[in-house]
């Protein structure tokens, strides 16, 4: 059978499209801040998050890096109940970070198995744009047994996943890399006006790299992009009731 050139600039076009979702696989995300750019945080992998849980910073910078990884494809928010019940996502604080939160699908677990298990079902649909799984407290499913599927799937599909742990402690894990994040002290704009939301970053673990680099970095909503902050307060929360300032969790290593 002899094909149309319609139908052979359709099968191209296919292909082409097949062959950016997967040069997308180990893509590095884009985040406007040197630092961010080299430090490893690429899609179709895992990435722990760390942070205070009575504070909205890591959940904050985990939303702004699901989002900036997914370049506009829907994020799934996946929490357990108790992370629910002691925070719920707050729209309006998303939705000041520059994020419609119209596109973000957010699902809750029972516990931390529960957890694992949805985000790994997730991780399989290529189409989404990035996963954030969230738990509160020590747990032990997140070690090496438990991560280390989340980490195959995620690298299958291209997905990335930010597990969000909150006043949790590090164990060894599949993931490509672990931060730790707090609030930092924002700087006034023009006229007293509210400064950008800021956060002291710390990479604590990378796979293939190096590690124990540490940066403040602030985000401007209206470019969409980090930049090195003033060290110069408040980050905008997307937890009801979540405190500006932070604290060092501790036992994160």
């Amino acid at each position: 059978m002899i094909d149309s050139p319609a139908s052979l600039a359709d099968l191209r076009g296919l292909v082409a499209e097949m062959e950016g979702r997967a040069h997308g696989r180990g893509k590095g995300v884009s985040t406007g801040h040197r630092g961010l750019d080299a430090a490893g945080v690429v899609r179709g992998r895992v990435h722990e998050l760390f942070g205070d849980g009575g504070s909205g910073a890591a959940a904050g910078f985990a939303a702004l890096m699901a989002f900036l990884a997914a370049e506009g494809a829907p994020v799934v928010w996946l929490r357990t109940d108790k992370a629910a019940r002691r925070a719920p996502l707050y729209g309006p604080g998303l939705a000041a970070l520059g994020i419609d939160p119209a596109a973000c699908i957010v699902a809750q677990a029972p516990d931390e198995a529960a957890l694992i298990a949805a985000a790994a079902d997730a991780l399989r649909v290529a189409a989404l744009g990035a996963i954030i799984a969230e738990s509160v407290g020590r747990t032990r499913v997140f070690g090496l047994t438990g991560t280390r599927k989340l980490a195959l799937t995620a690298e299958a599909s291209g997905v990335p996943l930010f597990l969000l742990r909150l006043d949790a402690e590090a164990a060894p894990s599949a993931a490509e890399t672990r931060w730790h994040i707090a609030a930092a002290p924002s700087q006034a704009l023009a006229a007293d006006a509210p400064g950008h939301p800021a956060f002291d970053v710390e990479l604590l673990r990378r796979r293939a790299g190096p590690s124990g680099l540490g940066w403040r970095v602030e985000w401007d909503r209206d470019a969409r992009v980090f930049r090195e902050a003033p060290l110069s307060g408040a980050v905008v929360s997307v937890a009801s009731g979540g405190a500006a300032g932070a604290r060092r969790a501790h036992g994160v290593a």
